[in-house]
């Protein structure tokens, strides 16, 4: 090739490659200018799945899953990433968001809250800066409704008093809030300089991803989501301020919620809005009954006084009271739904009782627990036989990691759950795509 040939090859490949660099630095740095993601050509899955297959106890349902191993997988509605895929990537962060895409979760959450100048951002809660993002680290942290605290220890080096902080976006602006990063979900208790209160990371999960946590308003979610050709789970968070917040109401801040997908242009088809306060979900159901006609109750109605897992009827409302308001999705933990039967995993009285009523399921959150060599704690505590919310005398059933394939199974099959939200989404499509739901 003639040198001057080469050398203009040369400096378009240099532009190529600057501007290829420019557009990734963007990308990382959370420049949302760029709303552009192309949806995955190709789920994967990752290995995980194949881990608790392996680890499963032997029969039927063990070997139909390996028989799936070498299919090509494909997105699922069934699958809802759950603040993404936090089991290892920063939560409600644009990264998480994409691995939980990537791992074919059809449905995608953003929990909303909002910031001091009233707009609508993803966080779990309007008061977990200072363990989801570095706040405390940084000069907003002065800002804190509860600064930073070291913990306090007493002569002989024991802990006297934890660390402490607590951070919420009403706290900042929006501007503010943008300049934060996210990272995992933790806290170091022992800590003494705002540094190592970042720590803490569940041995079980990681920090390997979160080198980077690029936060993310509602607007900003919605864009990313529809680019990625995914559904839409937003949760109304209960404020943590008391309401009106500066002359918002909780009407105007459930009605904000939807209009900023009616603005962008999203079919209301697309969309699942979720609150924990039935009157919220009646709210959508009465004033914007499109979006409203697959709002989802979040049943977080226990422990309450009086309440029998194996008698519904003590919880009120009641579930024919809850489709009488028009609800049509209910969506309690999976513990709520099971219940144990001559050492058999089966549907409890409580889920018995949604169905008759003529509710659908969705239930959370599978992949949120460590280990499950020793009963899987909370998520299981109907079937561990560790802590038993019906106080059944049965044994429990969960002693391995590949046992929640088994819940997962009879949650999918027995109970007739209609999608499941998990920390790994990878797994949930995994069994999705092998059982063609």
């Amino acid at each position: 090739m003639p040198h001057a040939l080469r050398t203009s090859a040369l400096a378009t490949l240099l532009v190529a490659l600057l501007t290829m660099t420019t557009a990734c630095s963007h990308s990382a740095n959370g420049d949302q200018s760029i709303k552009e993601v192309q949806p995955p050509g190709q789920v994967q899955v990752g290995v995980r799945p194949y881990f608790l297959v392996d680890d499963m106890d032997e029969g039927a349902l063990k070997q139909t899953l390996q028989s799936c191993s070498e299919n090509t997988f494909a997105k699922s509605d069934f699958s809802i990433g759950h603040r993404g895929a936090p089991l290892q990537f920063p939560e409600h962060t644009r990264e998480s968001y994409i691995a939980a895409a990537r791992m074919g979760a059809g449905i995608v959450e953003c929990d909303v809250t909002f910031t001091r100048d009233k707009e609508l951002v993803c966080r779990h809660s309007q008061c977990d800066l200072h363990t989801t993002t570095n706040i405390v680290a940084t000069e907003l942290g002065q800002q804190c409704r509860q600064p930073f605290a070291p913990a306090v220890y007493n002569a002989d080096g024991t802990l006297a008093s934890p660390a402490s902080a607590q951070c919420c976006t009403s706290d900042i602006t929006l501007a503010q809030f943008k300049t934060l990063k996210g990272k995992m979900d933790a806290s170091d208790p022992a800590a003494t300089t705002p540094e190592q209160y970042l720590g803490g990371t569940a041995n079980w999960r990681t920090d390997l991803y979160a080198s980077r946590g690029t936060l993310m308003t509602h607007r900003e979610s919605i864009a990313l989501f529809n680019s990625l050709n995914v559904k839409m789970a937003p949760e109304l968070k209960a404020p943590g301020v008391p309401m009106p917040f500066e002359g918002m109401t909780q009407q105007d801040y459930a009605r904000k919620l939807i209009r900023e997908y009616e603005e962008a242009g999203i079919a209301a088809s697309n969309v699942f809005p979720q609150s924990f306060t039935l009157s919220d979900v009646v709210f959508w159901v009465q004033e914007t009954p499109e979006f409203g006609q697959q709002a989802v109750f979040l049943d977080g109605r226990f422990p309450s006084p009086g309440f029998d897992i194996r008698d519904p009827a003590s919880l009120q409302p009641s579930m024919q009271d809850i489709a009488g308001q028009g609800v049509q999705i209910l969506a309690p933990p999976f513990w709520m739904l099971l219940d144990l039967d001559n050492g058999t995993i089966v549907p409890s009285a409580y889920a018995r009782a949604a169905r008759d009523a003529g509710l659908d399921i969705i239930t959370w959150t599978l992949e949120r627990s460590g280990p499950l060599a020793s009963g899987g704690g909370y998520d299981y505590q109907t079937v561990n036989g560790i802590n038993q919310a019906v106080g059944s005398t049965e044994p429990g059933v969960i002693n391995n990691d590949g046992d929640m394939l088994t819940v997962l199974d009879v949650l999918a099959r027995e109970v007739g759950v209609i999608a499941i939200f998990s920390d790994w989404p990878g797994t949930v499509t995994y069994y999705a795509n092998c059982m063609k739901l």
